[in-house]
């Protein structure tokens, strides 16, 4: 059984290919790297075809991620299918997971729409929500417009919550949980 992850920010360029390296590398480490495939996209297509922010890039390599996760990293736009083709959809932000249930929706995809999990939903320090009202509390805020350190803050939330991830994907291929074993 292979599981296909898909992380979701605005453009593709900052916050979900960020959360794709993180995870990628999280998951290779706990022994999923040929059971799991992680990919990204954005909501929007007005970075189509750019590479990862150079900011970006640099909270990664100063954190320790293979630049080479980086290579050939193309922004897109998310597609209907890939909604369907996922066993799990992280956007980054409430608004971005309002428009992915949208697309779901209005692509006669509900089933899809049940996939799509707040990306922080898995970080344990995060705010507990009770519905999607309240789901902006869990919004990874986007680096682009700040410098270095708001791009440190966003790789902080994201690795908070790619444990959890981990986790999930344990359960998922019915692996026992770290607490299990």
């Amino acid at each position: 059984m292979t599981l296909r992850i898909m992380t979701v920010c605005t453009g593709n360029i900052c916050r979900s290919p960020m959360a794709e390296v993180v995870l990628r590398e999280r998951l290779e480490a706990a022994g999923f790297g040929d059971r799991v495939v992680v990919d990204s996209t954005g909501i929007s297509s007005e970075e189509q075809g750019r590479p990862i922010d150079r900011r970006a890039r640099e909270v990664l390599a100063a954190a320790g991620y293979s630049d080479a996760a980086l290579e050939g990293h193309s922004a897109r736009r998310v597609r209907p299918e890939d909604l369907v083709e996922r066993d799990l959809v992280l956007p980054m932000t409430a608004a971005h997971a309002a428009e992915l249930r949208r697309l779901a929706l209005r692509h006669g995809l509900p089933d899809a729409a049940a996939d799509i999990v707040m990306f922080r939903t898995f970080d344990p320090g995060a705010p507990r929500t009770k519905d999607s009202s309240q789901e902006s509390l869990l919004d990874v805020e986007d680096p682009w417009y700040g410098d270095l350190t708001d791009f440190q803050e966003c790789l902080s939330q994201i690795e908070a919550a790619a444990d959890g991830i981990v986790e999930w994907t344990r359960a998922r291929l019915g692996e026992p949980t770290s607490e299990e074993a």
